[in-house]
């Protein structure tokens, strides 16, 4: 991994590691329904047991992306969501934690492309953001931002597949800093019945590569589903769970108090994985 600065997310999966659990990493778009708002939702996730943030920038082809993000996503950009907003909610969540939950962007590359890559890492940066996550960027191309975010000492968190080799493994680990985001199971995000056992597999093989930190996102939805993958993982990353609680037509109170629920289920089972084994 880089031995640049030491990374802030890092060093908070390191400080819950002596504690004796893993993570939670929550995940949510900027700009849904409007951008005052989505800064509500992030803060209330934060009250609610959240120990790392993920900020989405809305994208008008996310490839990776199911259902009820797309949906959030496409709902915000409709709404006027921009690149920019996505600092505003970095640096609420900064002021809101006093600087104790890292704040991660999720974005595709190419948003961040017609920012400037420089330009984006220096604001995120000022923002008080840690890094950023990139779904669609992989180490080999990414030379401009990993140039960027050493400067600045900014996480780089690229992805690992089941499908990927291990000399693919190796140079995603060799890359990363913060974490590498070991998606779970091959296709979109979204809530599924299981995260399955090719999540702990790959773990372990990323790990072996080299990764000093690996979280695992794509399908954990239930307090059940954290408390099985905080048994192995650094963290629990959670998104379409999340979100859907934000896309009633309930009341807005009412909708950031599902949020609030949902989030201290997913708290709860990170924090019992390694005390029960992850039973409930």
């Amino acid at each position: 991994m880089s031995t640049a600065t030491t990374s802030r997310t890092a060093a908070r999966l390191d400080e819950l590691a002596g504690t004796g659990r893993a993570a939670l990493v929550g995940y949510l778009p900027v700009g849904f329904p409007d951008v005052a708002r989505s800064v509500e939702a992030v803060t209330t996730m934060v009250d609610a047991g959240v120990d790392v943030v993920e900020i989405g920038v809305p994208y008008t082809d996310p490839v990776m992306d199911g259902p009820v993000i797309q949906r959030a996503a496409e709902a915000a950009l409709a709404a006027g969501a921009r690149v920019r907003d996505v600092l505003t909610v970095v640096e609420a969540v900064a002021e809101h934690s006093g600087g104790t939950v890292p704040a991660l962007v999720m974005s595709y590359y190419n948003p961040v492309l017609r920012y400037g890559v420089e330009a984006f890492a220096r604001d995120l940066a000022a923002a008080g953001g840690a890094g950023m996550i990139t779904p669609d960027l992989i180490p080999d191309e990414a030379a401009e931002w990993s140039a960027a975010a050493d400067e600045l000492g900014l996480d780089k968190v690229y992805l690992v597949a089941p499908s990927s080799t291990a000399e693919r493994l190796h140079l995603t680990a060799r890359a990363s800093r913060g974490f590498v985001y070991a998606a779970s199971t091959m296709g979109v995000t979204g809530t599924r019945e299981s995260v399955g056992l090719a999540a702990e597999e790959l773990v372990t093989a990323t790990r072996s590569a080299g990764a000093d930190h690996v979280c695992v996102g794509l399908g954990v939805s239930t307090g059940e589903q954290a408390a099985e993958v905080g048994r192995y993982a650094d963290g629990v990353i959670v998104g379409s769970a999340l979100v859907r609680t934000l896309l009633s037509d309930d009341p807005w109170t009412d909708r950031l108090d599902a949020l609030g629920r949902v989030t201290g289920e997913l708290a709860a089972g990170v924090a019992r994985a390694r005390t029960t084994g992850g039973d409930s």
